[in-house]
């Protein structure tokens, strides 16, 4: 029998039958402690997705850093992110990439989207060059658009370019989840108050689970805007918990690392 699909869901096929069942294979339950409740899913229908862990956004150099922008705190998920994305890898769980890539032409992003990137015009916006190293901005296949360097990607992740604030609009994010089968989504990136938090709103409003990885996801904005985004997820949308934990019940007893979660969370440790 030859298979069709992905290793998550697949048919079984050959010259005179088709076996349309999905093998249910033995599934990895994880418990993680989280706000506003300690969680408990399973691996086997699990992804993580990370945002907009791009140049544009986190690079001296980028987009953000031309504005004006303090880009440090945006590459502080990088060593949590690689640390985790090994273990997610040898789990079985699909690790997605989601972030800026805009066509050339522009042609399927309205003004209401080109104005957040330039306000009145005269700036550097979606699809102009960038003065230093002239990269245009958050265009597919641009330097802006790259993931940042010392970010542990693999060709065998999934990439997804995305041409708004949610990972879902205009993109096959949610056809892809779907045909692997997935359940929860685990999400990370920058910025938290924004993409992060727009595209988790939108998943949780398809019906995934969506648990924040807090201290792999970052924010050029305000303090404010963290703590609005960590309460509307834990009130509204879906769980708030911490890479070290999960690191720690993949890799059998990992020891833990920095975090930067909310201290409700930090309290759950003993």
């Amino acid at each position: 029998m030859f298979k069709l699909g992905n290793r998550k869901s697949y048919w079984q096929v050959s010259e005179t039958l088709v076996d349309l069942r999905r093998t249910q294979k033995y599934g990895k339950s994880v418990t993680l402690p989280a706000q506003p409740q300690e969680v408990i899913f399973d691996l086997e229908h699990t992804a993580v997705i990370v945002i907009d862990m791009q140049n544009d956004f986190c690079t001296p150099g980028g987009w953000l850093d031309s504005i004006g922008v303090d880009t440090s705190p945006l590459l502080n998920p990088v060593s949590r992110l690689n640390r985790l994305m090994p273990e997610l890898r040898k789990a079985g769980v699909p690790v997605i990439w989601v972030n800026w890539g805009n066509r050339e032409d522009r042609m399927n992003v309205p003004p209401s989207v080109l104005h957040v990137y330039n306000s009145d015009g005269r700036g550097n916006g979606i699809g102009d060059p960038l003065p230093g190293n002239g990269s245009k901005v958050l265009e597919k296949g641009s330097w802006g658009t790259a993931i940042v360097d010392g970010l542990d990607s693999s060709p065998d992740d999934i990439y997804v370019d995305k041409y708004r604030m949610s990972g879902f609009w205009d993109t096959p994010l949610d056809s892809i989840l779907r045909n692997l089968n997935i359940q929860t989504v685990l999400f990370a990136g920058v910025n938290l108050d924004q993409c992060v938090m727009h595209t988790l709103q939108d998943a949780a409003c398809l019906g995934y689970d969506g648990i924040l990885l807090e201290d792999c996801s970052a924010t050029s904005s305000p303090d404010f805007c963290i703590e609005a985004t960590l309460y509307n997820i834990k009130q509204c949308y879906g769980f708030v918990t911490d890479s070290t934990w999960l690191v720690q019940e993949l890799s059998g007893g990992a020891t833990p690392i920095e975090s930067n979660t909310s201290e409700e969370l930090a309290s759950l440790e003993g």
